[in-house]
């Protein structure tokens, strides 16, 4: 959780940096909700004949090369060389393995769940990773949270709920509702597969957290070690699409761009409160992009919003009150 102490009684410069650091805070948090609730939106604006005319997996390589060059740069601007210098252990470095293959494997596991079950039960149903995110956090983390904040937080996932039932007349324009219904559907082996991604999801975004907090290091260079891991893991499924006859960078337009300098900046600034604040704050941005997500929809691709849109966004304005009251 981020705490920002009280401190209207104290001098006049300590008022000044307390609210230095709300407004900081403040904006860090508007850009990442920004930023993710773009994401969807700048993805269907690249779309020729339906199709995203881009590689997905250079796309990615391309995020992770970003974020590691971008903390590479900030290690030698900020002068923490020592720390560069210092001699590498297994035990120092191993831990940041991990946070990429769970991240790796969820992204697997997305097309693979695609088979047994329709995209819009994975809407709703990934709102789970609410629960899994916060019961981790409490036990792995030893954070005890209050009646209010787990109330909070089940508000919060039911505001997911409410906003993915919202969109679901929007994914099969001009169908009947026996054909959209014949289209809703999940197996037992999807809800098994979507306990597991909702599970390996809150367990990445912990794991990370302790990491980064356990450890005395530059945040820069931690970084520099998520993201190397990162772009070795990435790389192996792009090599083994390297057998198509698409070229790494064809298809790409400024649109794709943005989103590759969007989802790097988002990697960096994640990590900055994962390290500085919780990853329950994570979920907050998240929660609050999907609001960002429909109103640029509607903004930029003429998807229509319906009235239960503001059922959503009171649920997760109380629930951020409730949360950090």
């Amino acid at each position: 959780m981020i705490v920002i102490h009280n401190v209207r009684s104290g001098s006049p410069s300590r008022h000044r940096r307390w609210w230095r650091k709300r407004v900081q805070w403040g904006v860090l948090l508007g850009l990442m909700v920004l930023i993710y609730g773009s994401h969807a939106p700048l993805i269907t604006l690249t779309k020729v004949g339906g199709r995203v005319p881009f590689s997905s997996s250079s796309c990615v390589l391309l995020i992770e090369i970003t974020k590691l060059l971008v903390s590479l740069a900030t290690l030698l601007l900020t002068g923490d060389l020592s720390a560069l210098r210092a001699p590498l252990s297994l035990a120092l470095v191993a831990p940041y393995a991990v946070p990429a293959t769970l991240y790796a494997f969820n992204n697997n596991l997305v097309v693979l769940m695609q088979i047994y079950m329709d995209p819009s039960s994975f809407q709703v149903l990934s709102n789970l990773k609410i629960a899994s995110t916060a019961l981790l956090y409490s036990s792995c983390l030893g954070k005890r949270l209050r009646s209010a904040q787990w109330l909070a937080l089940g508000i919060l996932m039911g505001a997911g709920v409410c906003h993915s039932y919202s969109s679901l007349d929007l994914e099969y324009p001009g169908q009947t509702e026996d054909q959209a219904s014949s289209r809703l559907h999940i197996t037992a082996w999807g809800l098994v597969l979507v306990l597991v991604y909702c599970f390996i999801s809150g367990l990445a975004a912990v794991y990370t957290e302790r990491v980064l907090k356990s450890q005395r290091l530059p945040l820069s260079l931690q970084n520099l070690y998520l993201y190397v891991f990162g772009l070795a893991i990435n790389l192996v499924p792009h090599l083994l699409s390297m057998g198509g006859e698409q070229d790494f960078l064809e298809g790409y337009s400024g649109v794709v761009w943005a989103i590759v300098a969007g989802q790097a900046a988002n990697g960096l600034l994640m990590s900055v409160v994962l390290k500085h604040g919780s990853g329950i704050t994570r979920l907050f941005v998240i929660s609050c992009s999907m609001l960002v997500n429909a109103l640029l929809s509607w903004a930029l691709l003429g998807l229509q919003l319906t009235p239960l849109f503001l059922l959503p966004t009171s649920m997760i304005g109380l629930a951020a009150y409730l949360y950090y009251l």
